[in-house]
């Protein structure tokens, strides 16, 4: 049986970035440049958003104590935007029912990745459901835009390079993202000690000694 572990390792950066630019180098390999533009704005445009509100909140303190909320779920964000779309491009020129189908699957699986979060204590609900609404609208905005878009032709050979280049991700440790967030929340704000959540759900500074510079 998949460990819980396991299903929110799909959704790390480590796998889920990798993921998203090889979603551009497949488009722009099929000449569709718009298309590339578009989601590299709407992709990079959530990013922002999670990053915000993450900084926000280890350098500032910045959160909403009654929803639990300290910043938006980059796992649930990412692996909403990105499944579902990776589905949608590689069955462009299947059955109608088919491409839906896949694109559901994808959701069903960013959703599960979601859920990992939960289970796992990472995330409290709000951050999660922040984090599948935030990779929703990326999907569905890029998929909606790329309906009025002429016929999309990837080039098989690309996929399978760029696939095949996603597998050493699969084994390798999940990326330091929180590490590198709080050494930018600190360093903006100027505080030596990050905001963290604790047990009882209370919002307050990390314990510590040394002076804020």
């Amino acid at each position: 049986m998949i460990s819980w572990q396991s299903i929110t390792f799909i959704g790390d950066s480590i796998i889920t970035m990798p993921a998203a630019a090889a979603i551009v180098i497949w488009l722009i390999s099929a000449g569709a440049w718009r298309m590339a533009l578009s989601w590299c704005l709407l992709f990079g445009g959530a990013l922002t958003m999670v990053l915000a509100t993450k900084i926000a909140f280890i350098g500032w303190g910045i959160g909403i104590p009654g929803l639990d909320f300290t910043g938006i779920s980059g796992h649930a964000m990412r692996a909403c935007a990105v499944l579902p779309v990776i589905a949608y491009l590689l069955l462009q020129h299947a059955r109608p029912s088919v491409r839906v189908c896949g694109v559901l699957l994808g959701f069903a699986a960013a959703l599960m990745i979601g859920l990992s979060r939960l289970v796992l204590h990472v995330h409290s609900a709000s951050e999660v459901v922040t984090g599948i609404g935030l990779g929703t609208l990326v999907a569905i905005a890029f998929i909606r835009q790329s309906e009025g878009q002429p016929g999309l032709h990837l080039q098989r050979w690309v996929v399978g390079l760029t696939m095949l280049g996603l597998v050493p991700s699969t084994h390798a440790q999940p990326a330091p993202t929180h590490q590198w967030v709080t050494t930018v929340a600190l360093y903006l704000s100027g505080h030596d000690r990050p905001y963290v959540r604790k047990p009882n759900g209370e919002l307050a500074r990390a314990p510590g000694t040394s002076s804020e510079h």
